[in-house]
């Protein structure tokens, strides 16, 4: 027998709608009102469980993929079938083989020259003492990043990507999240244009996979297409050309928006705490990485990009925690609401990164990266990269710090965003032994 608990009985529109106008505030009201559980009506998974209890979370993601898989509709509309997003079971795990060794040890740290090199050559353009956004910054950079760790794209390929991708992406943030509609309405409607980009994409993926197989000596490069173009499945066979393309979308999703978003969060954390800046800049000016690495963690606790993490239920009358669950359910994991629950976060709102210092959290309950068997393959390299940028931000200027208020949150469609950009004032740094004069606030830039 299906047990469930109650939830808002608005329309599915109106559920939909306060989602995105209002990120992350439905489900505190709903958690308010029902508890840590509760259901959801929504126009894409329909009657949904939203989870927030740490042993029911882990419960799920530690599921038989003959149990809990892959929600539907997923990513792999936007990404392309032969996404990890758009697999499920065996050939989940077989495509996931191929990509987990670039995402480790000497590979992962090859990347490292890259992002500082182009870290350094953004930051060049930077405005010193005015105020600017600095999401579409973090963008370009993080999207210059994956086009040359992960493509391996340069001269004109490198161009056509990096003119393409951010329509591309940003179309498709959008899209993920809505109704694919019944009628097709051609390059008119946003789909079709969406599919256009989608052919222009696959015609410059294709470009530079046979440009990288005449040239040969794919040995000798780092770049993940590389290693893709030699990787083979436990039967002999390579990867097709369409699925390297889509799985190269696949890891610019991972390691572009949510990255340059966290960054843009994690500048708009700092502004507003003045002592965790000042000893972030005092680290950074040394060799040391323990307070940056644990900022990196409260800022994706206290400000995830993505809200939640989903699974569909594949058996009959499933046990999870106190619910029992009807086969096609659809699971959602809320990050936002685990995120700030106070048995497992103490002051759960109060943005303090020495909770993490000398400690690692655990990942059935910090999940800014999903968890199991589907839990983010790009995470190593999204933390190194927020690592580096962080570290290279703080070297290279003074971050002025403010009084105003906190951004509010910004639905961009997948991702969820300060609403101004993640605003900032920089200027070269002071000596470290002199008090450095700061900006005072400035007015907002619209």
């Amino acid at each position: 027998m299906t047990t469930l608990p109650p939830g808002p009985s608005t329309p599915r529109l109106v559920q939909a709608f306060a989602a995105l106008t209002r990120p992350g505030r439905g489900f505190r009201e709903a958690r308010a009102r029902y508890g840590d559980a509760f259901t959801f009506n929504s126009p894409m998974f329909g009657r949904a469980l939203v989870i927030s209890d740490a042993a029911e979370i882990k419960q799920l993601f530690q599921a038989g993929s003959d149990v809990a898989d892959n929600i539907e509709p997923n990513l792999g509309r936007v990404l392309g079938p032969g996404s990890l997003f758009a697999l499920s079971g065996d050939d989940h795990r077989k495509q996931r083989k191929l990509l987990v060794p670039p995402f480790h040890g000497r590979r992962l740290a090859a990347y490292e020259q890259i992002m500082e090199e182009e870290t350094l050559r953004e930051f060049a353009g930077w405005p010193a003492d005015q105020q600017f956004a600095t999401m579409p910054s973090m963008m370009r950079l993080t999207l210059n990043i994956i086009l040359r760790a992960v493509f391996g794209a340069e001269g004109t390929e490198f161009d056509d990507l990096r003119e393409l991708l951010p329509r591309f992406v940003k179309l498709g943030s959008l899209l993920a999240v809505l109704p694919v509609p019944k009628t097709d309405w051609g390059r008119w409607s946003p789909w079709g244009r969406f599919r256009l980009m989608r052919e222009e994409y696959n015609a410059i993926i294709e470009r530079l996979i046979v440009k990288a197989e005449r040239e040969g000596r794919l040995d000798e490069r780092e770049d993940i297409l590389a290693l893709l173009l030699q990787a083979r499945y436990d039967d002999g066979t390579a990867m097709s050309h369409s699925d390297m393309a889509d799985q190269l979308l696949t890891l610019l999703t991972a390691g572009h928006e949510t990255t340059a978003t966290t960054l843009a969060w994690a500048v708009e954390r700092l502004r507003r705490h003045p002592d965790v800046l000042r000893e972030l800049t005092e680290e950074a000016r040394t060799d040391g990485k323990t307070l940056r690495e644990a900022t990196i963690l409260e800022v994706q606790r206290t400000r995830p990009v993505i809200d939640m993490v989903g699974r569909r239920i594949r058996s009959d009358q499933v046990e999870l925690g106190r619910w029992t669950l009807p086969r096609g359910l659809t699971v959602l994991a809320s990050i936002g609401l685990i995120h700030q629950d106070p048995t497992l976060f103490p002051d759960p709102l109060t943005f303090d990164p020495h909770r993490f210092v000398g400690t690692k959290p655990d990942l059935y309950q910090w999940i800014p990266f999903g968890g199991g068997s589907r839990r983010c393959i790009g995470a190593a390299f999204a933390t190194m990269e927020m690592n580096v940028v962080l570290r290279t931000l703080l070297r290279e200027f003074d971050l002025a710090p403010t009084t105003l208020p906190d951004e509010p949150w910004h639905s961009r469609g997948i991702a969820n965003a300060p609403a101004k950009g993640g605003l900032a004032i920089v200027r070269k740094p002071t000596p470290i032994d002199q008090p450095a004069t700061r900006s005072a606030d400035a007015p907002t830039a619209s």
